[in-house]
């Protein structure tokens, strides 16, 4: 059997033949885990290569699918993030709570301003005006994040839980799939909505009461008066208050126009007092112990607490 001869490199930089010797006349070696290390980093390296390429061979112009597998994927990745907020949130200071808030906050903003600018990209005003209710919601959902404030709490909670979850499940995305910045930034901002009221309510203990409940409704109308007046001047749909939308939804079970928004009213007002009802009867379960325990301090840092 022949003897194979190949090059290596040694200490002093230089490349030799197999059979040749250093300078300090010892042999040149190659140990048998050093092979295998270096055959494995090639190994490694030619799966890289051959993942990216067939990668690069997937079609950049295919058309999201709802409950597809890149829609399947962003539900089992907001349910990991649901719970990982949940248990962080349990676990840390205020000082923890406050640079986590304010890291979420930023990269909240970060992304709105990154999707706002793409579609100001060529400009349309059915789509460019940032006149939706989760665009509202994403700017509120960045604000508590950062600051903790009650009143954007509140409605982060009421927002995000019910309408921008409703988006996750059943999203409206005429766009190509993922990667595109389109499937990227609809997902991640709906993601980072309905974490921020999770992690909020049930990671940092925040609670909505009925004055939060009141503000809320009162708030949402004021938007859909606004906007129902804007789309009537502009021919334009932002929240689908004119016409529904083209894909199936929730919608579709509510009859035609304008019935379909005062179910929309009935039942998202019925839905929000069922998401505020718990918490009010806890509150006040909690606030009777107090008085009866006869305890003013822990009663004046209940009330301040939970306004």
């Amino acid at each position: 059997m022949s003897e194979l001869s190949y090059e290596v490199m040694v200490n002093d930089g230089l490349p030799r033949q197999r059979d040749q010797r250093i300078p300090d006349g010892g042999p040149i070696t190659l140990s048998r885990l050093g092979g295998r290390r270096a055959m494995s980093y090639v190994i490694a390296t030619l799966v890289i290569v051959a993942a990216a390429a067939d990668f690069a061979t997937i079609p950049t112009t295919r058309q999201f699918s709802a409950y597809g597998p890149s829609h399947l994927t962003v539900l089992v990745v907001f349910a990991i993030g649901s719970a990982a907020l949940v248990w962080i949130g349990r676990r840390q200071t205020e000082s923890q709570a406050r640079l986590l808030g304010r890291v979420l906050g930023a990269l909240t903003m970060a992304i709105f301003s990154v999707a706002l600018v793409y579609k100001l990209v060529h400009p349309a005003i059915a789509q460019s005006v940032p006149l939706q209710l989760c665009d509202l919601a994403e700017l509120t959902a960045a604000y508590a994040l950062w600051s903790h404030r009650k009143w954007a709490f509140t409605l982060t909670y009421f927002w995000g839980l019910p309408l921008s979850s409703q988006a996750l499940i059943t999203p409206d995305l005429s766009a190509p799939d993922f990667p595109n910045h389109s499937f990227v930034t609809f997902f991640a901002l709906h993601l980072l909505i309905v974490w921020a009221a999770i992690y909020l309510t049930w990671g940092r203990g925040m609670r909505p009461g009925w004055r939060s409940y009141r503000f809320a409704v009162v708030t949402t109308l004021a938007w859909g008066a606004f906007t129902l007046c804007f789309n009537t001047i502009a021919g334009t749909d932002y929240g689908f208050l004119n016409r529904k939308p083209p894909n199936t939804s929730m919608l579709d079970l509510l009859g035609p126009w304008p019935f379909y928004l005062l179910a929309e009213i009935v039942i998202v007002g019925a839905v929000w007092a069922l998401m505020t009802w718990p918490w009010e009867l806890k509150r006040r379960s909690r606030l009777s112990v107090a008085i009866a325990g006869d305890k003013p301090t822990e009663l004046h840092s209940f009330v301040t607490a939970n306004p």
